[in-house]
C-alpha cells in the first residue's frame, strides 16, 4: 500500500518540491512530479534548472522521448513512461493515480486555500486506510 507524506508550512510550496525531487535523485529513486496544470508544471520546469543554486534536478515532461531515462519526469495527466516509485503532486486534488506508487508526498504551502485543499487529500487517504506521515517543515525546517 502506499505510504503517504505530507510536508506542510512549506514557505514555498515549488521550492520545497525541487529539494524533494533532489533528494530523491541523490538517493537513486524515480520520481513522478504530478503538476496539472499547465502553468504550474511551466514554473516547475523552470525552478528545477535553477535549484538547487549549485546545480539543477535532471528532469524532462512526460511526453519527452528521454523521459524512460529521466529520474524526474513533469506530468500533467496519469500517463507517464517509466517505472517510478515516488509521486510528487502539486495538484489540490488527490491524484487518480497514486495507488501504483510506493510514497506519495503531498507539499503544503501556509496559504489557507492550499491548506483546505490538502485538509480534503489528508481526510480521503486517512478514508482508505493509508499510512500518512506528517512533516512540520516550520519545525524540521
Amino acid at each position: 500500500m502506499t505510504r503517504v507524506d505530507f510536508y506542510f508550512n512549506a514557505p514555498d510550496r515549488l521550492q520545497v518540491a525541487c529539494r524533494l525531487a533532489g533528494k530523491a535523485l541523490a538517493a537513486g529513486e524515480r520520481m513522478l512530479v504530478y503538476a496539472p496544470e499547465a502553468d504550474l508544471a511551466s514554473r516547475v520546469d523552470r525552478l528545477m534548472w535553477t535549484s538547487p543554486a549549485t546545480g539543477f534536478v535532471p528532469h524532462c515532461a512526460a511526453d519527452d522521448p528521454l523521459a524512460p531515462d529521466t529520474p524526474v519526469v513533469i506530468a500533467r495527466g496519469e500517463d507517464a513512461p517509466g517505472d517510478f516509485s515516488l509521486l510528487l503532486n502539486l495538484g489540490a486534488e488527490c491524484p487518480p493515480h497514486f495507488a501504483r506508487f510506493e510514497r506519495l508526498l503531498e507539499v503544503v504551502s501556509t496559504d489557507e486555500q492550499d491548506r483546505a485543499a490538502a485538509r480534503e487529500r489528508h481526510r480521503q487517504y486517512k478514508s482508505r486506510g493509508y499510512a500518512i506521515t506528517n512533516h512540520d517543515l516550520a519545525r524540521d525546517g
